[in-house]
Parts: structure tokens; sequence; C-alpha cells
């Protein structure tokens, strides 16, 4: 009973987090406008999976938190790279307070400081290596994936070093995808994917827990 009323204050609190994605969409300042519902749907079945990993052993409670977040933030930015092609600086800096807390309260609840080092090598690692391909290539990678790379990479530095290496593969993977389904519309964005790989290695951590 307690796993059922679980799982479904999370499918109803994850509908209401998608709505108001929907609405912070709706009210930026290049406003986007996704299909009815789907907000509400992406981080609901995010949040419903998250709660039926955690009630089954798969997830740890304490790293909760991260991936939830990390789901409303995935959607809101996902719509807003394909529908406009930019990740705003008010939606991607306000990301890096919010990791912290969220990574640092982890760290307290689990595995401890090791987490948040981790976490905190992961987001310079990743920044550096994104802020070097714009340099270099800028028409390739924008100065919003360089800002975004730093939540992404403490992320995946926080579930294990072997994230870090995973989730740019993953990235790079779904980047292609796009690409090839919007020939004839260069480039084809990058938070997509960046977020696509952090949120799957969130919800299903490498070997079994953040941090092991």
């Amino acid at each position: 009973m307690g796993t059922a009323l679980g799982v479904g204050a999370a499918t109803a609190g994850g509908v209401v987090a998608g709505w108001g994605a929907r609405a912070v969409l709706a009210r930026g300042r290049r406003p986007v406008h996704p299909p009815a519902a789907l907000c509400e749907a992406a981080v609901a079945a995010v949040w419903l999976l998250l709660a039926l990993r955690v009630a089954t052993g798969g997830l740890p409670p304490w790293w909760l938190p991260v991936p939830a977040a990390l789901a409303w933030l995935a959607v809101v930015l996902t719509a807003t790279d394909l529908g406009h092609r930019r990740l705003p600086d008010a939606l991607t800096l306000p990301a890096y307070p919010a990791a912290a807390l969220l990574l640092a309260a982890a760290a307290v609840a689990g595995p401890g400081p090791q987490l948040a080092a981790r976490a905190a090598t992961g987001a310079v690692l990743l920044l550096a290596v994104h802020a070097a391909v714009h340099l270099a290539a800028p028409s390739q990678l924008g100065a919003g994936d360089v800002k975004l790379a730093g939540v992404v990479g403490a992320v995946l530095g926080a579930v294990s070093c072997s994230a870090l290496v995973l989730g740019p593969v993953v990235a790079a993977a779904v980047t292609t995808v796009l690409a090839l389904t919007t020939r004839g519309r260069a480039p084809a964005p990058h938070g997509p994917g960046m977020l696509a790989a952090a949120l799957l290695v969130a919800v299903f951590p490498a070997a079994g827990a953040p941090g092991g």
C-alpha cells in the first residue's frame, strides 16, 4: 500500500512539475509551446520510474532529488534547444547552485565527501573540454552548451568516474541521431544529448548506485 501511494504521489508530483515546466517555457523571452501535456507526461514518466526504482531497491533514496530535479531541467532545456537552438542563461546558470546544493545533500546523506569531490572534478573537466571545443569550433558547439556542461559533468562525476566517459559518448550518439533527422538544418543541438546522457546515468547509476 505504501509503495502504491509513493508511486502515485511521484506521478502526480511529476504532472504538476511538468505543468510548471510548460509555464516556464511559455513565459520565456522566446516562448516555446510544446504540445499540450507533453511536459507533464515527460516529467511524470521519469518521476514514476524513479519512484519504482527506489521502491524496488534499485536507487538509494538519498540520491532521488538529483535525478528528479534533473528531469525537470532536461524537459525545459530540451524543448528550448530544439525550438530555438539556445540554452538560455536564465535556466543554465541557476542550475549551478541548485546542483551544488542537491549534490552536497546527497554527499552528506550518502557516501560522503568523495561524491562531492567527484562531482566538482566532473564539473570542471567537462566545462573545460566543452570550452576548448567551443573556442576551436564555435559553430559546432554553442556557449550555452559550455555553460550546461558544468552541471552535466557534476552529475556524471557524482555517479562515478566511468560515467564521465560514458556520458559524452551517449550525448554524441543522441546528437548524431538529431543531426540525421534534421538534415538541412545546421547544426543539430547538442544540449538534448547532454541532458539525456546525464539523466540516463542518474536514473540508472553505474554499479547499481551513485558512488558505487
